[in-house]
């Protein structure tokens, strides 16, 4: 356990002795020079550099692990301090009204325990180089340096010689990933030579070109390994892709008092029920914090949580089991939770090449085992989930975020956000470039500052075609009537990367669309565009009615229910679809309720109705429409 069991990072902002851009080109000889000087070859270097920050150095900002700059350097005393876990809601994670809320919001407990080796590399490059941490911190031709010492120290220590052959060192790049198995090691390796077997190149966050040319026939002596001498992890009960390293550490299944137990349910999915969606989330704690708080039986649940450092990924449910983590209980009981090391309000905590790879694998695997289709309607965020009730909207979770890379994700899915249809289509995918899109947020650290200007996957969405009109207000975040804001947490005026929505206007570099019920303008210009067109099915009002209720969960009717299971209402969201508004639909659900409340699951049922469903993506969150209600046109 590190320094407290919540922590986050000291500040959002880049240090203010960061160094500023160099000109294009210097970065690229920073890695030549270090290589050389190191004896190294370059394109390890390059490849280790990209699976850890895209050569990106975040203006001397850490990391959610406290790392720093294009080769990741961890300084995790330095970068960290305590913060409450999800702080930015306060929703019932179970989500079901059935039973007492169960919240996700911890209390901090201080434990003075060491930081490990993973999260002290920078210490160790400093020693190494001579070079002091606060430059290793603001410079990147230093950290690259940094970098390079820590690979030649790792290749030394194997027993290994300085070799031009990128093959020879599979074994330093396993050690550098900091790894305490010898799984989530190699399988970091892996992901490097796969880089350098396939090349990048991009344009880094300093405007530095930098370039890793192919070599498509490398083969590392994967040998070079066998003396890690790292532990063997507890694969238990695990379900995951064999191109990720998997770890089983089981959330308890316990009955503590008055009826009461944790941290899920018992299921018996996909028998019982389908899985339908997989919700993203960010974790709000350290990985050590993450995994105390998941085996706490008095806490909640999700099935898989990510480490940023390395991708590592720990199992803690059954997939067939059903975990309490998305606030909603119908959601909950058809989806799989991930729980990924990061922090949403700190915008420079950026998130590894390395978690974000081993994620999409993860994901990947899920949606093929369960048959999820990979768009933005199945693969959600956890603030896309919809409120159950009125009452709840206010209170639901926001992460991961408005700086969640989903279209770097979503290409690493192998779903890239393409355009499917015309500039003129029925329908648009959000999709601003999130380097260069970088809208204004407040409230990252205190309420109503402006948050470090960073890229982003959201667009904000106005009354008007006008960048000075208010914000598109949201009657279940704020029932009185007031606009929406920048703030970071405030999801009711806000388009995020690859969802989807039926146009309803277009003037000149402005589109609107449906959007809770209202015309919603965001900026769009033709040279360069923040949407592009799709093809798609839309749901309106069926003909003879003005307007139909929307909601939060699609449970079915009333005589459905067996008897001694407690009917659930059916109670409407307050928003209207109303006629000549259309809204894109993922496809069509039966009305279903997992009725869950004993610690004995032989008592639990699932009541499945006569009600069909559609799901639509209504605002930010996506919601429900009663089949019934409505018609179905392709766009």
């Amino acid at each position: 356990m590190v320094a407290a069991l919540l922590l986050t990072l000291v500040s959002a902002a880049p240090s203010a002795t960061a160094e500023q851009p160099a000109p294009s080109g210097e970065l690229q000889r920073a890695f030549a020079e270090a290589a050389a000087e190191y004896r190294v070859p370059q394109s390890v270097l390059l490849g280790v550099s990209y699976l850890q920050s895209r050569w990106d150095g975040h203006g001397g900002a850490p990391s959610v692990t406290g790392g720093y700059g294009p080769m990741h350097l961890t300084d995790a005393r330095t970068a960290l301090a305590g913060a409450p876990h999800h702080s930015h809601g306060s929703e019932d994670a179970r989500g079901d009204a059935a039973r007492a809320p169960r919240t996700s919001d911890a209390t901090a407990v201080e434990d003075g325990g060491t930081l490990p080796a993973r999260l002290r590399t920078l210490e160790r490059a400093a020693q190494l180089t001579g070079i002091s941490p606060e430059r290793l911190r603001t410079s990147p031709a230093a950290n690259v340096r940094g970098g390079a010492a820590l690979l030649a120290a790792a290749q030394k220590r194997l027993g290994g010689q300085p070799s031009d052959d990128p093959a020879d060192w599979y074994g330093a790049v396993a050690r550098f990933s900091g790894a305490d198995d010898s799984a989530t090691a190699k399988t970091y390796a892996d992901d490097v030579y796969d880089v350098i077997r396939s090349g990048q190149s991009r344009t880094t966050d300093s405007g530095q070109r930098v370039a890793l040319p192919a070599d498509a026939g490398l083969r590392p002596d994967t040998a070079t390994a066998d003396g890690l001498g790292l532990r063997t992890v507890d694969q238990g009960l695990t379900e995951c892709p064999r191109s990720v390293a998997c770890e089983w550490i089981p959330a308890p299944y316990k009955e503590f008092g008055a009826g009461d137990y944790g941290n899920h349910d018992k299921g018996n999915r996909p028998a019982s029920q389908a899985v339908e969606y997989i919700v993203i989330h960010d974790t709000e704690a350290t990985w050590d914090t993450t995994l105390q708080l998941v085996q706490n039986p008095e806490y909640v649940s999700w099935q898989y949580s990510l480490r940023s450092s390395d991708g590592h990924v720990a199992q803690h449910l059954r997939l067939k089991d059903v975990g309490w983590h998305a606030g909603n209980w119908y959601v909950n009981a058809k989806s799989v939770g991930l729980e990924h090391e990061g922090f949403l309000v700190s915008p420079d905590a950026w998130y590894t090449e390395a978690m974000y790879r081993s994620s999409a694998r993860l994901v990947r695997y899920l949606a093929k085992r369960y048959d999820i289709p990979l768009d933005r309607q199945h693969i959600i965020g956890h603030d896309n989930v919809p409120g159950t009730l009125s009452s709840t909207i206010a209170g639901m979770h926001t992460d991961p975020g408005p700086y969640w890379d989903w279209a770097h994700y979503f290409n690493l899915l192998g779903r890239p956000l393409v355009p499917t249809a015309g500039p003129g289509a029925s329908v648009v995918t959000i999709r601003p470039d999130y380097d260069d899109h970088r809208p204004v947020y407040t409230s990252c650290e205190k309420p109503g500052d402006t948050c470090p200007a960073h890229g982003s996957g959201a667009v904000r969405l106005h009354t008007a075609p006008d960048e000075t009109a208010p914000l598109v207000r949201d009657a279940g975040l704020r029932p009185g009537g007031e606009d929406s804001t920048n703030g970071v947490n405030d999801t009711g005026a806000r388009a995020s990367t690859g969802q989807q929505y039926a146009v309803a206007e277009r003037r000149g570099d402005w589109t609107a669309i449906w959007y809770l019920g209202q015309k919603a303008w965001f900026h769009n210009p033709r040279k360069e565009p923040t949407a592009v067109g799709a093809r798609a099915s839309v749901v309106a009002p069926r003909e003879g009615l003005t307007e139909v209720p929307v909601y939060g969960r699609a449970y079915p009717e009333a005589s459905a229910y067996p008897a001694g299971v407690p009917v659930q209402a059916v109670t409407p969201l307050p928003y209207k679809l109303s006629a000549g508004q259309e809204y894109v639909t993922g496809g069509r659900t039966p009305g279903e309720y997992y009725w869950a409340t004993t610690f004995d699951s032989s008592h639990h049922t699932v009541v499945r109705g006569k009600e069909m469903y559609y799901e639509i993506q209504f605002g930010h969150r996506v919601a429900f429409v009663k089949a019934a209600d409505v018609r179905v046109q392709r766009r």
